[in-house]
């Protein structure tokens, strides 16, 4: 397995779905960065399931602790260790079916790597449940990645199919005040009726969402292996459920004509910008200074509550499958600050690759 993300900036991942805890470590943390639980655990209760029809009935409390790397309310420069304990688990529905793989998880591919020595209950270390250790550790770049004026943001695009209008800025810091994430309330309503009617007839939904960094400086990125481009798309398609990311139009732009897609270089306020922005924000790997841009397909969330068929790993005979647990009809809205954090890690990294952030905060 590899668990670690990042060169400078390095995030190593840790904990199982079931298991005791779950959580992070952080290396290359510059030292002298203001920094409180307060602050990690603002974001992880961004993370945490709601009351709505989309979220699991598991309900853990979900309280950071920093076990080292942290003196005096500043980043010490050693390795942040963070973690939240698993408290509200129950594994005996895991351990009726641990031999029946669940269509559509990682239970089949897990069992076939490792030999069956992989934790299966809640799906162990391939369960949504271990990007509560992304966000903390995204908690502690976007902190960082403020004193250079960088914000990154995310948020909720598309919900079984119902998108979500074009919105400015201020709604899209706001849209962290609805269940869904999403900017657009009157979407909203029609996803949450989509949501309850996918749940009522024991479904789940997919969904697209949108992370933006914004006030890039232009010159990140290390070509041609280590493109902006290309670590970014690796840190978010390290979240459980992702199944495509694309870069400003995309796959949009393939219905365009060059004279369509291109962004026209122009000066605003003696700063090079472009006119559009269907690149993203990124230029042969490179930021080029414009918002970098991504969109992130979601799938619907596997564990459903209708009757499945699959295959006995044990008689290797085919056999019904009837889940039960609690489980999130639909994972979009928790995964929009996880998608939040894995940008603004990769963002972090090469910010410090790039020297714009010190070793040492002062």
């Amino acid at each position: 397995m590899r668990n670690s993300l990042g060169e400078l900036f390095t995030v190593t991942s840790f904990g199982e779905s079931h298991g005791r805890c779950v959580g992070v470590v952080v290396d290359g943390c510059p030292a002298g960065l203001p920094l409180s639980v307060a602050d990690v655990q603002t974001e992880v209760d961004r993370r945490r399931p709601g009351t709505g029809p989309a979220s699991t009935r598991r309900a853990e409390e979900d309280q950071v602790e920093i076990l080292s790397g942290l003196f005096n309310g500043h980043a010490t420069g050693a390795p942040l260790c963070m973690l939240v304990w698993n408290t509200d688990v129950d594994s005996s529905n895991y351990e009726r079916i641990k031999d029946l793989p669940r269509p559509g998880h990682a239970d089949y591919t897990a069992f076939m790597k490792y030999g069956g020595f992989n934790d299966y209950r809640g799906g162990g270390r391939f369960s949504g449940r271990i990007t509560a250790g992304f966000v903390m550790a995204g908690a502690v770049a976007k902190k960082l990645l403020n004193i250079i004026g960088v914000e990154v943001l995310a948020h909720t695009v598309e919900i079984g199919g119902i998108a979500a209008r074009a919105a400015r800025l201020p709604a899209l810091r706001r849209a962290g005040e609805n269940p869904l994430n999403c900017a657009d309330l009157s979407a909203t309503a029609k996803m949450l009726k989509a949501i309850e009617q996918a749940r009522a007839g024991g479904d789940s939904l997919g969904g697209i969402i949108e992370g933006m960094a914004l006030n890039m400086p232009a010159g990140l990125g290390e070509p041609v292996f280590d493109t902006l481009e290309g670590d970014l798309a690796k840190a978010l398609f390290a979240i459980p459920a992702v199944k495509g990311v694309e870069f400003g139009a995309g796959f949009g732009a393939v219905k365009l004509r060059g004279s369509e897609n291109n962004d026209r270089f122009m000066l605003k306020r003696n700063k090079i910008q472009t006119l559009g922005n269907n690149a993203g924000g990124i230029l042969g790997g490179i930021s080029n200074g414009m918002p970098i841009t991504a969109r992130v397909a979601v799938k619907p969330t596997p564990s459903i509550g209708r009757p499945q068929a699959t295959v006995n790993l044990q008689t290797m005979e085919s056999a019904p499958l009837d889940i039960k647990g609690r489980h999130d009809v639909c994972i979009v809205p928790r995964a929009v600050p996880v998608v939040a954090a894995m940008m603004a890690i990769v963002l972090c990294d090469f910010a410090l690759r790039a020297r714009l952030l010190p070793e040492v905060i002062k």
